[in-house]
């Protein structure tokens, strides 16, 4: 297993996601979980989903196997950038000159006014669609390559970019510091584009498009391509289950008391963390090494990176998954609580991020282990596991929504993740899954796990007698 690498793209990932973090911190500061609030975040929604989709593999998965195998990779990889890139151009046009239906569908439960209100800022966000669709592609290049860093780096840029609009504005009153931070997230966007562009060229990579798009009418690429859209949209479905089920749960949380759309945003964003920074930094680098040995038809090579990456993840996303569901009235109070973001708004926080990190464990370990479905190319298979996990989590929503709030859909959402991991192993094969757990490891798992409980327990009771 490529530990270095993992470690190099997990620094990455948490360098951004610190950032992040503290963006949020500033954002709840100058909006707190108001109605200006909720309505940057449903404008953001949709380029961010799509940043999720692309950027945590979804594209990846479907373009890897295929770039792997062509044997023309200049004009596959230059065909595939060029359609993708027109489309999204053509449909952020669109998106920007009619706002007002993207956004009703965003917000169901809104007034006219509001939709109204919001629709300038879904306009503007929209065009980062197109920017990270290019840092994707370019990042896919990059992995193929076996250099994770920049990628994993590059989303400060975009937390900088919009701490900065925050750092000048946050005084202002709400409606410009939407304004200011919407315009904010297309910088970033465009700095992410160049930080890749200049990594590429250091890799001599951008030799690729220039020898595609010499020799663009080579015959023997339209069957590499045809095979590419046969795995891009169950690929694309597999892998976004858990985006997916976070934009219908904000859809539905506008039906909701005002402020249940931030609470989800802000609780997200901590869930997201342990699961970016372990679960999807290991499942990226992982990806090309089990691509290329399942290609070369080196199984054993590869359930072997399968078996030591599972119980990196079991041992530490389950550490912070107790330590996020024991721990999570510190860490919002922390990491939230102070100007415009009250103490009522702390107590909703933490009970909708308790829900979440139930599902920490399964969504991470699913990743893992959807690898092998798609590098051996059952994008099917896995779209279809998808669906089912969906399903679930929608039907669930609907259902605790009104009894529990914002925190019952942060619930449906973890059982989504539990059925979505069930079914992954289930396809991989249940047998490869009893093999990983008959180790020593599980013996130590037992052991510690209950140990760690206990003191994160008194941890915790320590520090809320000192903030409370």
């Amino acid at each position: 297993m490529q530990l270095k690498s993992i470690f190099t793209n997990s620094f990455g990932i948490l360098f951004s996601r610190v950032t992040g973090l503290g963006r949020d911190v500033l954002m709840a500061s100058a909006l707190g979980a108001s109605i200006w609030s909720d309505m940057f975040f449903v404008a953001f929604k949709l380029p961010n989903l799509f940043r999720r989709i692309f950027a945590e593999g979804a594209f990846t998965q479907a373009f890897m196997p295929s770039f792997i195998a062509s044997r023309h990779k200049g004009v596959f990889a230059t065909a595939i950038f060029l359609r993708f890139l027109l489309f999204l151009t053509a449909f952020s046009l669109l998106i920007t000159f009619f706002p007002e239906p993207i956004t009703k569908l965003l917000a169901w439960g809104w007034s006219s006014e509001q939709i109204a209100q919001t629709a300038p800022l879904t306009a503007i966000n929209f065009w980062y669609l197109d920017l990270i669709f290019i840092v994707t592609f370019l990042a896919t290049l990059l992995q193929y390559k076996n250099h994770f860093a920049t990628t994993a780096m590059a989303t400060a840029l975009l937390n900088i970019s919009m701490i900065g609009a925050l750092w000048l504005y946050m005084k202002e009153d709400p409606q410009t510091v939407a304004y200011a931070l919407s315009f904010a997230v297309l910088m970033g966007g465009t700095l992410q584009v160049l930080a890749h562009i200049i990594t590429l060229h250091h890799f001599k990579l951008d030799r690729l498009f220039s020898g595609g798009w010499k020799y663009r009418k080579v015959k023997d690429v339209e069957e590499e391509k045809r095979h590419f859209n046969s795995l891009f949209l169950p690929g694309i479905l597999g892998n976004s289950t858990p985006q997916i089920s976070a934009f219908i749960d904000t859809m539905l949380a506008t039906f909701l008391m005002t402020g249940s759309v931030s609470f989800l945003f802000y609780a997200n964003r901590i869930f997201q963390l342990p699961l970016a920074i372990i679960a999807i930094a290991t499942a990226t680098v992982l990806f090309p090494a089990v691509s290329k040995a399942l290609k070369n038809h080196q199984e054993e090579k590869a359930y072997e990176n399968l078996k030591q990456a599972f119980w990196l993840l079991s041992f530490l996303l389950g550490a912070s998954m107790i330590g996020g569901m024991l721990m999570a009235e510190p860490i919002v109070w922390l990491l939230f609580e102070r100007g415009k973001f009250t103490s009522v708004e702390t107590l909703e926080t933490v009970s909708v991020l308790r829900m979440y990190m139930i599902g920490l464990l399964p969504f991470g370990l699913a990743k893992l282990f959807s690898l092998f479905l798609y590098a051996s190319h059952r994008h099917k298979k896995a779209a279809k596991i998808a669906v089912y996990s969906l399903i679930t989590s929608v039907t669930a929503s609907l259902i605790l929504m009104h009894p529990m709030g914002a925190s019952g859909l942060a619930l449906a959402g973890s059982i989504g993740g539990w059925v979505l991991f069930i079914f992954t192993v289930k396809e991989v094969g249940f047998d490869k899954f009893i093999a990983i757990v008959k180790t020593k490891y599980s013996l130590y798992f037992m052991i510690i796990m209950p140990i760690f409980i206990v003191l994160i327990y008194f941890i915790n009771q320590w520090v809320l007698t000192i903030i409370r």
